[in-house]
């Protein structure tokens, strides 16, 4: 990663007609805002805040970038949060002394990264609905609309994890000219002989009767602790994630649990086009790599790539070793397209 010491600007600005100020936290329940948005220690990247509208949905986004101008047409790389955390706790997440921003790290490496609050989580609207996989994808195609008008590309790097990788791949499947790389970090394509699969179909009853599910401090340890690895997470990580993820309440939508217990497989690899990196931490137990290279082998691009983080469990983004995945990650993103034959 590059170190480029230049004062850090931040920036707010509307959907299209107007700057937004104090209304935009006034238009959501609760949440960290986009002028909030820190950088990385030394880092010196930028960072501005949009609204996406899914019909009277409205889509908390976020962007970092490195000066001088968010109009270098940078390549662009959006993240796609999970089931359980909000975008900017995900991706842009606060440690003294430790480097958990991705936003930071690949802004630093010279991609304009943006990510996005699913309905119902971070700052987006609260509604009734589940955000199930179908409702993430709606998400997506509305704030591409955003990056398209922002920076001028109509195809985007995509990273997706956990169900984000799910949606991801079912956006790349939808919106094929859409997506240029894909990448998806602890997916699941059937489920087969997870352990944690197994446990949401265990309470398939609980998930299906509410819209909501509980989300609360004990639970957001809980996701460190399931696949029997707590010591690949460093505690102050678990403890700075749970200040900034309360803010958003103890509750977020079901329908990816329901999603993932039932109503799998969400992707048709066949139909994936994009060229795609797959990876898996060794001890994930969400997928087997069963399940993920029965996926992969039927993924119809030649430029695929599948890797195993080693001491990594599911969450990727935040282990000790994610180094690991920003490595494999910078790799694919930056290799030469092939030439045909």
């Amino acid at each position: 990663m590059t170190n480029r010491h230049i004062a850090r600007r931040t920036l707010l600005s509307g959907t299209g007609m107007g700057v937004l100020g104090a209304g935009f936290a006034a238009s959501f329940n609760s949440g960290l805002r986009p002028a909030e948005a820190k950088a990385g220690p030394g880092s010196g990247v930028w960072s501005q805040g949009y609204v996406a509208d899914k019909g009277d949905v409205r889509l908390a986004m976020y962007r970092k970038w490195l000066p001088p101008s968010p109009d270098n047409r940078l390549p662009v790389l959006f993240l796609v949060h999970g089931s359980s955390l909000s975008a900017r706790s995900t991706f842009d997440l606060d440690v003294p002394g430790a480097d958990y921003s991705m936003m930071d790290v690949f802004a630093d490496a010279d991609f304009d990264v943006w990510t996005m609050d699913h309905e119902g989580f971070g700052s987006s609207s609260r509604t009734a609905g589940r955000s199930d996989i179908a409702s993430r994808v709606e998400d997506l195609k509305a704030a591409l609309v955003t990056v398209q008008r922002e920076t001028g590309r109509s195809k985007v790097h995509m990273f997706g994890e956990s169900s984000g990788a799910i949606a991801a791949a079912a956006f790349a499947q939808s919106e094929p000219d859409r997506v240029d790389r894909l990448i998806l970090a602890a997916t699941t394509h059937k489920g087969e002989g997870a352990a944690e699969i197994q446990r949401r179909r265990d309470r398939i009853a609980e998930l299906r009767a509410n819209p909501q599910r509980k989300r609360d401090a004990a639970m957001i340890r809980s996701i460190f602790t399931r696949d029997g690895h707590p010591n690949l997470y460093d505690p102050a990580m678990v403890e700075a994630l749970i200040a900034s993820e309360m803010q958003n309440g103890d509750s977020v939508p079901s329908g990816t649990y329901v999603d993932m217990a039932v109503n799998l497989p969400l992707v048709d690899p066949t139909k994936v086009l994009s060229p795609v990196l797959m990876t898996r931490g060794e001890w994930d137990g969400n997928p087997t790599d069963d399940d993920l290279l029965e996926f992969f082998r039927q993924l119809p691009n030649g430029n695929r790539q599948y890797v195993i983080l080693p001491n990594t469990a599911h969450n990727q983004v935040f282990s000790k070793n994610r180094q690991l995945l920003w490595y494999a990650m910078k790799n694919f993103l930056v290799a030469p397209a092939p030439v045909a034959s």
